[in-house]
């Protein structure tokens, strides 16, 4: 299933085409393929070149670390994303290394990797579902993320799926139209609420 967003203004097609599934096919997602999504994180801009992300990788095939991973998701997530080959979950750095120093872009960089991952994932015919629902503690515990680092964000991974699968619930939820605000409510002029003219409709 794809689900291309109803763009007011022509954009790439992998933007217009990424979306957030929630039925993934079993099949596993071949290592290359793998490699290539964070090739793509790895390549993002970042403060400093900080390159402040990290992933946590599972996969189906290694049951018991599968598990231990989505039982950090809260329920309503696993019901669907217990489907997906893979699972992760990115941290972020929140301490400059070269200085010690605070870093509050961190997660705002680890997002861009994120996003970069996520877009490579549609150009190899995969998807990926980024979750906030998940128990930060509990992942920082069983992963034993180190102090100034953070958990951010849990992504199912992996080819589309059958959505006729889902639960009901789940199901409308993904089959209901994409929205979005439109530019004139988010891009600024001058000052806050001045919408910038040359994005008007």
């Amino acid at each position: 299933m794809e689900k291309p967003a109803p763009i007011s203004h022509p954009i790439h097609e992998l933007l217009a085409r990424r979306w957030s599934p929630h039925a993934f096919d079993a099949r596993p997602v071949a290592p290359e393929k793998l490699a290539r999504l964070f090739e793509a994180a790895r390549w993002s801009a970042s403060c400093f070149n900080e390159q402040p992300w990290s992933f946590i990788v599972v996969k189906k095939q290694n049951p018991s670390e599968y598990q231990a991973m989505l039982e950090c998701l809260v329920e309503g997530n696993r019901s669907w994303a217990s489907s997906a080959p893979v699972l992760m979950i990115s941290v972020a750095s929140l301490q400059f290394a070269r200085n010690g120093h605070p870093n509050r872009h961190g997660y705002h960089d680890v997002g861009q990797a994120a996003a970069q991952l996520a877009l490579q994932a549609v150009a190899e015919g995969l998807c990926v579902h980024q979750m906030a629902g998940f128990d930060v503690e509990k992942a920082r515990l069983l992963y034993h993320i180190p102090p100034a680092h953070d958990p951010v964000a849990a992504f199912a991974l992996g080819y589309p799926g059958d959505v006729n699968s889902l639960p009901d619930s789940i199901k409308q939820r993904t089959l209901a139209p994409r929205a979005r605000k439109p530019i004139e409510q988010f891009v600024f002029a001058a000052k806050w609420g001045i919408t910038l003219p040359d994005v008007k409709v």
